[in-house]
């Protein structure tokens, strides 16, 4: 975690000669969708938390970088389908990401105009994250095997407007479509686990995060004029 915040205090003094920057945090709830517990889309459950920084490189768009970490859980008893409840199969499994890309405005949003102003966004890159493997035993058991690293499409929409000359508020919520099948445990890739399988085997897991953004904007002037 220390790292990653002096990384972004460095990126927060390059370049500030020519752009605006913000940096700020993340808070928010997270949520799983796949082969165990509710089928929710939208289910906000584990707390979320993060620190972003966003370098703007016009008023209709920005690159940014965030490092988030929570948890993320399901219960099978939970769940309204009845097989499901049956199963009575749960599992937790720690994520920490890291997601670069580009983040979108609808609207201009020159932070240095006086007025308020509010535009919707959308962000989307790459996101690394850091995951446990799991598998289930046949009596419901859940072991893990080891950390296992690998990558996520983000996709975030969201809204934001500056609340004073330096601070912008932004509520957002963001799908990461992983290329991994086990956050819950389904689909361990240990060839020993292979018995332990189940659900849809062809579908990979997806978690949410939903909260809030709370930035810091610094830097002079900048031009956004063609050249």
């Amino acid at each position: 975690m220390n790292k990653i915040f002096n990384l972004f205090v460095l990126f927060s003094f390059f370049s500030i000669q020519a752009q605006i920057h913000e940096v700020g945090a993340f808070v928010g709830l997270s949520n799983y969708v796949g082969d165990v517990g509710p089928t929710n889309y939208i289910h906000p459950k584990e707390s979320a938390l993060g620190i972003l920084y966003k370098w703007n490189k016009s008023p209709r768009h920005s690159y940014r970088i965030s490092y988030t970490q929570t948890n993320l859980s399901a219960d099978d008893l939970l769940s309204k389908e009845e097989s499901r409840f049956q199963r009575a199969y749960s599992f937790t499994n720690s994520v920490k990401e890291l997601s670069f890309g580009l983040e979108f405005n609808f609207f201009d949003f020159n932070l240095h105009k006086p007025e308020t102003k509010v535009t919707p966004y959308l962000f989307s890159g790459i996101s690394l994250f850091k995951y446990d493997e799991l598998y289930i035993d046949s009596g419901g058991q859940t072991f893990k095997e080891k950390n296992k690293n690998t990558v996520a499409l983000p996709l975030n929409f969201g809204i934001k407007s500056n609340i004073n000359s330096y601070l912008v508020l932004g509520l957002e919520i963001g799908a990461r479509f992983t290329l991994t099948d086990n956050i819950d445990g389904s689909n361990p890739k240990n060839e020993n686990f292979n018995t332990f399988r189940f659900g849809n085997l062809n579908n990979n897991d997806v978690y949410l995060l939903t909260g809030l953004t709370l930035t810091y904007t610094f830097g002079e002037t900048p031009c956004y004029c063609a050249e």
